[in-house]
């Protein structure tokens, strides 16, 4: 059946949080203050820190949550709630507070990534909408990241849009630059959110013309000589050779594209010298990822594109992120810590603060998170939360270059050892203080 398009992003949730809501309106508990936490259990296995992306789509999309006509017909038609629900939700407005970690900020297990603080009703809602942006934005960052650093100052290129869904390409994008790719080839992404795109051409073009000078000479005549010509389509030798002989010395980059990448880009990197184009560069892209990347570190490669494994957080899909009731009002209005304690989904009660202990050279030493209170700062730490949402109004940047800058200073107090691609620990512990928690910590 078709249905009016709507701009809200209200019916982006799950079934169950509706339900929720008709049920809490009706025993009345839907009016009570509440906070809900998001937060990740453990990172991905292996993993030393996680990045936090995501927080400026999900803002944007808040100012959008909003049950209009359309979306309170369609409910209506299929009986999802009552009428009494239908009319709380038309006149829906997040009027509460959101704390949580700047978006690019690096996290670790039971890191308080976000705290809404509402009535159970109103927060309850936002479960799915901000699950679901976090999660898939943070996976890519981490992949993201891990990729930037072992790229090691070469700089990597998102192309990933033909592997994943449409939207979540643009998404994806984002996130990488967020945590340092240069580059991106979604168009999209550059014109929502500034980042910069690049791309030159396919094998098609190649198989298009009758030979490969042709196809380079059409390019070089429309791109100029700073172009980077793809030269695997049929004998890389014979492309190299052919493709400094249309462009000149001047030739901006070649891409190679299958075989033994590092076998190939030492060979074409001989050559190149060879024929006077010692300033071409060599761009390596198929199937790689932060392994594959520093392989070829030891190589003459000079920047890399990555696709599938970016938009698909490099084996980690999801940051395993969850929304948890931590807090609510009690009948007398005092706040009541509430915590799940079911087998391997324990949580920790209570509104959380949080701080990065740092070292006398601002090095991060631990992820202190206060139960109730913000942790005492011993003069070197750094406090974690910052004001997102205030009084229903979004109050923190959402755009890509702040997230960005945000991510370069929190990665650069990381311990050295955060560099590191093989499977460990997180790079420093999450250390839980307050009432009945004595110090307890957790990795």
């Amino acid at each position: 059946m078709t249905s009016t398009i709507s701009a809200s992003t209200a019916l982006l949730t799950d079934h169950y949080e509706l339900t929720m809501l008709q049920a809490a309106l009706r025993s009345g508990a839907a009016h009570r203050r509440s906070v809900f936490e998001v937060f990740a259990r453990r990172l991905p296995d292996g993993r030393r820190f996680g990045v936090v992306a995501g927080t400026g789509r999900f803002l944007e999309a808040l100012k959008e949550f909003r049950f209009t006509e359309a979306e309170i017909d369609d409910l209506r038609r299929r009986a999802v709630v009552d009428e009494p629900t239908l009319e709380w939700l038309a006149d829906y407005r997040f009027s509460g507070d959101i704390h949580g970690y700047a978006e690019g900020e690096c996290y670790f297990p039971g890191s308080p990534l976000v705290v809404v603080e509402s009535t159970f009703a109103e927060g309850v809602i936002l479960e799915t909408l901000i699950l679901s942006i976090l999660n898939h934005d943070s996976a890519v960052a981490a992949a993201a990241s891990r990729m930037v650093l072992a790229a090691d100052g070469r700089p990597c290129i998102e192309m990933g849009s033909r592997r994943t869904h449409e939207e979540a390409a643009v998404a994806a994008a984002r996130a990488a630059y967020i945590t340092g790719f240069a580059a991106s080839s979604n168009l999209e992404a550059g014109r929502r959110y500034d980042v910069p795109t690049t791309g030159t051409s396919a094998h098609a073009f190649t198989l298009l013309h009758d030979d490969e000078r042709a196809a380079f000479t059409a390019q070089v005549d429309s791109l100029g000589k700073d172009t980077t010509l793809l030269v695997d389509t049929y004998d890389v030798k014979n492309a190299v050779k052919i493709a400094v002989e249309v462009a000149g010395p001047e030739l901006g980059g070649v891409r190679l594209d299958s075989g033994d990448l590092l076998v190939q880009a030492r060979e074409v990197r001989e050559q190149l010298d060879s024929l006077g184009a010692t300033g071409t560069k060599i761009v390596v892209t198929s199937d790689l990822d932060e392994y594959a990347i520093a392989a070829l570190a030891a190589g003459p490669v000079d920047a890399y594109g990555v696709g599938t494994s970016l938009v698909t957080g490099s084996g980690a899909p999801t940051a395993g992120m969850v929304y948890k009731l931590v807090q609510h009002a009690g009948d007398d209005g005092q706040m009541i810590d509430v915590a799940k304690k079911s087998k391997d989904k324990i949580s920790v009660g209570g509104r959380k603060w949080a701080l990065r202990r740092r070292n006398a050279q601002g090095v991060a030493e631990a992820e202190i998170i206060g139960i109730g209170e913000q942790p005492v700062d011993d003069g070197d730490d750094r406090a974690l939360l910052v004001p997102l949402v205030r009084n229903g109004e979004v109050v923190a940047p959402t755009d890509a270059a702040s997230a960005r800058a945000v991510y370069e200073r929190s990665r650069a107090e990381l311990p050295a050892k955060a560099r590191q691609m093989s499977r460990g620990e997180p790079v420093i512990p999450t250390r839980y203080e307050g009432p009945g928690m004595g110090g307890v910590t957790q990795r």
